[in-house]
């Protein structure tokens, strides 16, 4: 848990922007990152980067936000931009992380309607070594890390098939958890609501109402709410709302900012309305949940 005043945002963990590619890709063995800081990262986030870990041996933890997750030999476990996370790594535990740009991520799925949400969705999947998808993953991985290193011709082209080939096993995934569903989700409804949720990430902290979301979609206020209830399952208004929620969570659990100065960082000046409305959605007070965060976070450990 982190006490300090913000919830550090790099390219590369402890890295400074410049030393990196930042509209590409960067890949390397977890065990040279992990070990370096004694196999422990500590919750931080990066803003416009997504993350892919595929794990081949020994075990950790990943924590995103206050889900936790074990990671295990072939895991895959995709961070978007943005989420704060931290892992902890048994020593010797090996595999490849690759820390992708948003940019770059989006314009290897731009042409299948399919994926235009892939990059925005954590992922977290155990693979059976029998499985169609494990060895593909693992041979992709590989040779991403291989072209990375080598500086060969058409390096990057390269490493843009091998890592197209990762987000198609991505979508795979994601598609074999809902394949029974009992609906198909619309083009027009996925293009929506990929721009509201985009919206939202740039306007949520402002206090805008709903009409403003709306009109800078170029839809009415119904229309949106039919496209979040047909992608998401929910209300146009409670996406919006979940949004603010997590962000306080993040700044209640990794900061030490006093409960209103966490109001003010998610557009929620007033002191007595934000613990209101935190309360109301979480049954918690925010002190509450504070107090209560590392606890919970280590009774899930366990």
């Amino acid at each position: 848990m982190m006490h300090n005043q913000s919830i550090p945002h790099f390219f590369l963990y402890e890295e400074v922007p410049d030393e990196v590619e930042l509209d590409f890709l960067h890949v390397e063995a977890i065990h040279l990152r992990s070990g370096m800081h004694n196999w422990h990262i500590h919750p931080h986030a990066h803003p416009e980067h997504g993350q892919f870990l595929f794990v081949t041996k020994g075990r950790g933890i990943i924590r995103l936000e206050t889900e936790v997750w074990q990671a295990v030999p072939l895991s895959l476990i995709m961070i978007p931009a943005g989420v704060v996370h931290s892992m902890e790594f048994e020593p010797q535990t090996d595999g490849f992380v690759i820390t992708a740009a948003d940019s770059y991520i989006r314009e290897r799925t731009r042409d299948d309607p399919a994926m235009i949400e892939l990059k925005d969705r954590p992922g977290y999947f155990c693979l059976d070594a029998n499985s169609s998808e494990a060895q593909p993953l693992a041979d992709a991985f590989q040779s991403v890390a291989s072209e990375f290193v080598w500086h060969g011709r058409a390096r990057r082209f390269a490493i843009m098939a091998h890592f197209t080939r990762i987000l198609v096993s991505l979508e795979r995934l994601h598609h074999a958890l809902a394949q029974n569903s009992p609906w198909r989700v619309p083009n027009r409804n996925l293009d929506i609501v990929h721009r509201f949720r985009r919206l939202v990430e740039t306007y949520f902290r402002e206090d805008c109402p709903l009409t403003f979301y709306a009109e800078q979609l170029h839809v009415t206020h119904a229309r949106l709410n039919i496209a979040c209830r047909a992608i998401a399952g929910k209300s146009a208004s409670k996406i919006l709302f979940d949004r603010i929620i997590l962000e306080a969570k993040r700044n209640l659990l990794y900061t030490s900012l006093p409960i209103a100065a966490v109001g003010q960082a998610v557009g929620l000046a007033d002191p007595a309305y934000f613990c209101r409305f935190f309360t109301k959605r979480t049954g918690i007070s925010p002190s509450e949940f504070r107090e209560n965060g590392l606890s919970t976070l280590q009774e899930k450990q366990e």
